[in-house]
């Protein structure tokens, strides 16, 4: 999340290989740039990834709604990023960022700022099988790190990723529900409202346990950060109601350690080819 500040709204950032789905940039990473972008062109200095660190963004400096389309798929490597402050209010504020490389534009993103919700709240509901799950990996979890898995889903070099195996049939061979169960933590730091927003992406496609396997690109992604996590494991579910022949979409529920819910995500994805189809597929990201 470092960015360089290039003046006019404008910041440089490079996208680590380490956060990479196979070739391609993670998608969540890239929507949590965006909204790093907005925290530091809102603020006014640059962004930190840590709400308790030297630059603690003020009460209405949390990106607490982060909406973005993935035009293009960049590489990793430098990239800028634009960042247009379209509302500085008392409670709420926007900003539109766009990410660029090479001139051309990968991800046109809008982020709402404000102050998450403290507290217990009026009403929760949803995401009873996630509740249930331990608040960190128990020993049968499947760890990525190790795994033949750990070839595509090169960020569990920065991050420790752990499955929950009741929610990966995919893993055996076998057909399972549209739903995938996991851990997550930073490797190297403190577990920050950033890193949860780009957990709300973390997971492998639902539509593994259904036997599509392959890159399922995210065209759109919208996430909202409901309150700032404690430091350490995030429990992440994701779920689909409807997998068409061609779409799907993907939602994304994140507890801390205490459980409290402080990401909620919904994406809208394409279906991995068939193997005996094919297919042409739009050049955007996921």
């Amino acid at each position: 999340m470092a960015l360089s500040q290039l003046g006019s709204g404008r910041y440089q950032a490079t996208l680590d290989p380490d956060w990479t789905i196979g070739p391609k940039v993670h998608g969540g990473t890239m929507l949590a740039l965006c909204a790093a972008a907005a925290q530091a062109e809102l603020d006014g200095a640059p962004a930190t990834s840590d709400p308790a660190g030297p630059n603690p963004a003020g009460p209405t400096g949390q990106p607490v709604a982060v909406s973005a389309g993935f035009l293009s798929a960049p590489d990793p490597g430098p990239v800028e990023l634009i960042a247009t402050v379209r509302k500085r209010g008392r409670r709420i504020s926007l900003v539109d960022v766009e990410l660029e490389q090479g001139g051309r534009t990968a991800v046109r993103a809008a982020v709402t700022l404000g102050a998450p919700d403290v507290g217990p709240p009026l009403h929760a509901d949803g995401g009873a099988e996630l509740h249930r799950l331990p608040a960190r990996p128990p020993a049968s979890a499947v760890e990525v790190a190790g795994h033949p898995m750990a070839r595509i889903m090169h960020l569990a070099q920065v991050c420790d990723v752990r499955f929950d195996p009741a929610s990966t049939a995919f893993l055996d061979g076998g057909p399972g529900a549209p739903e995938v169960r996991l851990w997550v933590r930073p490797k190297q730091e403190a577990t920050s409202a950033l890193f949860a927003l780009m957990a709300g992406d973390i997971s492998a496609p639902v539509t593994l346990n259904l036997g599509r396997f392959g890159w399922a690109p995210t065209v759109q992604l919208t996430a909202y950060l409901r309150g700032l996590p404690v430091d350490g494991w995030l429990r992440v579910s994701a779920t689909s109601t409807l997998v068409g022949g061609v779409w799907f979409e993907e939602d994304h529920l994140v507890l801390d350690e205490t459980g409290a819910v402080v990401v909620q995500s919904r994406q809208l994805a394409l279906v991995p080819a068939d193997p005996g189809e094919r297919r042409s597929e739009p050049d955007v990201a996921g």
